[in-house]
């Protein structure tokens, strides 16, 4: 079993902020990298890629793999190439997915699973597990009296979690400031 190596907590208030989160972590990571993305539909896992592929700087545009399940951007800067996988309909677990050979492309890659958890972790005992969470009920933004403004629900609470001796000193509470 893994140990958590270091965490960062980031508050999110738009769709850009999720992009550009994406973007301030992506030197942070290097092949072999294994991040897990999990929150509810439309929380966020596929905005905060994008900025990670902008970041590690590939090839192509970075939309949701969900109809074709995993999809590969090679750097066109040098850099390791972004396999970004969407689990959402794979029901099993690493079984399922060996289809994908997704432990061949792991040490030359940063491989990316949205709706990982559960599925994916034995791939590598080194993982970066991002949680996106949107606060519900009284606990969002305008309480329990009133609508949130337009703007409001767009706001995201992030954990990143390190998981092994990779992420134990790899930066990540320098994402907690802007």
């Amino acid at each position: 079993m893994s140990t958590t190596g270091a965490m960062a907590h980031v508050t999110v208030k738009s769709p850009e902020q999720m992009q550009e989160l994406g973007r301030r972590l992506a030197p942070l990571l290097r092949p072999g990298d294994l991040v897990l993305l999990t929150g509810e539909l439309g929380a966020g896992k596929t905005t905060l890629t994008r900025g990670l592929g902008e970041g590690l700087g590939v090839r192509g545009a970075v939309t949701s793999p969900t109809f074709v399940i995993a999809r590969v951007h090679p750097s066109l800067a040098g850099g390791p190439p972004l396999v970004h996988v969407d689990a959402y309909r794979l029901g099993g677990g690493l079984d399922e997915m060996e289809d994908l050979d997704l432990d061949v492309s792991l040490p030359e890659s940063v491989v990316v699973v949205e709706w990982g958890e559960g599925k994916v972790e034995e791939l590598s005992d080194d993982r970066l597990h991002v949680v996106i969470g949107r606060a519900v009920g009284a606990d969002a933004p305008g309480g329990v009296d009133g609508a949130p403004e337009a703007d409001e629900d767009d706001v995201r609470e992030v954990t990143v979690t390190g998981f092994g001796a990779r992420w134990a000193d790899a930066g990540l509470p320098a994402l907690e400031t802007c």
